[in-house]
């Protein structure tokens, strides 16, 4: 079960690459200093994590007698995996520019 489950983020890790080189690179203003590089790599670990944890979840919670049939578990494993890792993403990138600001 774990490969079935899993799925969903395998077909995700170049978008999510993609995500994570863009969250890493820019914003090009902000200072780049040890803390920040700590902070990004914190981010892109828990955004993993988070993307892995909602995609279990959401196969293990996804009802099979809906009349999507059984692709529906693997439709919504994806569908919060993906929010997961841009809802962890788009809050460090907030807290990031907050935190790291020049001046």
């Amino acid at each position: 079960m774990a490969d079935v489950a899993d799925l969903a983020l395998i077909l995700f890790l170049p978008w999510f690459a993609i995500l994570g080189a863009l969250y890493w690179y820019y914003p090009r203003t902000l200072e780049r200093t040890p803390a920040r590089r700590r902070f990004d790599v914190m981010v892109l670990v828990a955004a993993f994590a988070a993307s892995f944890i909602a995609g279990r979840w959401g196969f293990a919670i996804a009802s099979t007698t809906i009349e999507a049939g059984p692709i529906w578990r693997q439709v919504l494993a994806s569908l919060l995996a993906y929010k997961a890792f841009l809802a962890v993403l788009a809050a460090a990138w907030a807290w990031r520019g907050f935190r790291f600001r020049l001046g």
